[in-house]
């Protein structure tokens, strides 16, 4: 799968096998089930399989897709037909989407593992997933059509919120609660006066806010301080 046929010539041309390229003819998206009812049958059960699936040329060109891959885009099906998957996926390595160039020019038919990142149609956010390709349709043609089914992964977990004050910075301010002064402060956590104000300084700056006393306010908003505790105490 690349930007061109996979290692046949185009039009009605015969590649070096003699064997008929996929360009020769209108390939149909239901494959070995493309005569009679079999057809609508397997359409209808494509729209209904909530694994996100597309059936492509050898090239990559989308010739059908199901409602749950034209999902990741936000996209109604018909609006991927004709898309190249390569401008639908990024592959997350290259050595991959040649392991499969090269199976397709050998006509060598497996499943592919094509590892791959796209952005989210809903949301605009970055997802991961695995593409397996797996070359379908009759053998005597070559090359083949590719059945891309979609691993979508989980999306990575959301970072745990920063605490609004570490255990030392809480201390202090639990300490600075009760009315003790930097000095007392400092001699009961083993800190000088310059650590303290330090800490302080820091707490001000991330709150946004100034003074010792609009301080201690903010940590018992916030949850630093415990609000039925005397004399004050971290949460």
């Amino acid at each position: 799968m690349d930007n061109g046929t996979a290692g046949g010539t185009r039009g009605a041309e015969a590649d070096g096998a003699g064997k008929p390229s996929c360009d020769s003819a209108e390939i149909d998206p239901a494959g070995p089930y493309a005569d009679g009812p079999w057809r609508n049958y397997f359409l209808i059960l494509l729209d209904r399989i909530p694994t996100p699936i597309a059936v492509c040329r050898a090239d990559g060109t989308v010739l059908i897709a199901n409602p749950a891959m034209a999902a990741q885009w936000g996209a109604a099906p018909g609006r991927l037909r004709g898309r190249n998957l390569l401008d639908l996926f990024e592959p997350r390595a290259k050595a991959q989407l040649d392991r499969l160039t090269e199976a397709l020019r050998m006509g060598r038919r497996s499943r592919y593992p094509v590892e791959v990142r796209w952005r989210d149609g809903s949301d605009g956010s970055t997802r991961e997933g695995e593409l397996t390709i797996d070359p379908v349709g009759d053998p005597s043609v070559h090359p083949p059509a590719l059945l891309a089914l979609l691993r979508v992964g989980e999306p990575a977990p959301a970072p745990a919120p920063r605490a609004p004050a570490s255990p030392v910075e809480a201390r202090i301010l639990a300490l600075a609660a009760g009315g003790a002064t930097t000095a007392s402060i400092g001699t009961a956590l083993g800190l000088t006066v310059d650590g303290v104000n330090y800490h302080l300084t820091r707490l001000a700056r991330r709150w946004r806010v100034q003074g010792r006393t609009a301080l201690v306010a903010r940590a018992y908003v916030l949850g630093v301080l415990s609000a039925d505790s005397w004399p004050p105490a971290p949460a």
